[in-house]
């Protein structure tokens, strides 16, 4: 047997209203029908995949995190560092050049839950976010396998 696809991830949620609109606005996520599982819960739509929200007691855990894949990451780095969101500490900086020139952005949301935002080409970016952007290589030596590493698959 095989896992034929990733269908959603789901992540708490301490305010179910306001992580839901976190998600629609950052993001553009749509609000789609949900069971009602006793506890309150919202799917949102991601391209052809969800993610689940839940809001229940407890704390993000510190470095899990999601990945979404966006086609303004501009617009959305630029929406993070005003909103103060962007997150600097867990992985010592908040955006990166990895191998394979894709870029990468930390983030939390409303309720704690690292976003991690992903870009399939760096230079693409105007100037202004390659300036805040560190290389992964200049901090971490990458070996040949290292550097053929890419976040978008074929």
């Amino acid at each position: 047997m095989a896992a034929t696809g990733l269908n959603h991830v789901s992540v708490m949620a301490r305010n179910l209203v306001e992580s839901a609109r976190f998600y629609e606005e950052l993001f553009g996520m749509e609000r789609i029908p949900t069971p009602n599982f006793g506890f309150p819960v919202q799917w949102l739509r991601v391209g052809t995949l969800q993610l689940h929200l839940f809001e229940r007691p407890g704390d993000a855990p510190t470095y899990h995190h999601v990945g979404l894949t966006v086609d303004d990451f501009a617009a959305v780095y630029r929406k993070a560092k005003e909103l103060g969101i962007l997150d600097r500490t867990t992985f010592g900086h908040h955006l990166y050049e990895l191998p394979g020139n894709n870029a990468q952005m930390y983030l939390r949301d409303p309720a704690g839950n690292l976003i991690e935002v992903d870009y399939p080409d760096v230079s693409d970016l105007p100037d202004d976010v390659r300036a805040d952007m560190r290389r992964l290589a200049d901090k971490h030596p990458q070996s040949e396998e290292n550097l053929r590493a890419t976040l978008f698959l074929r």
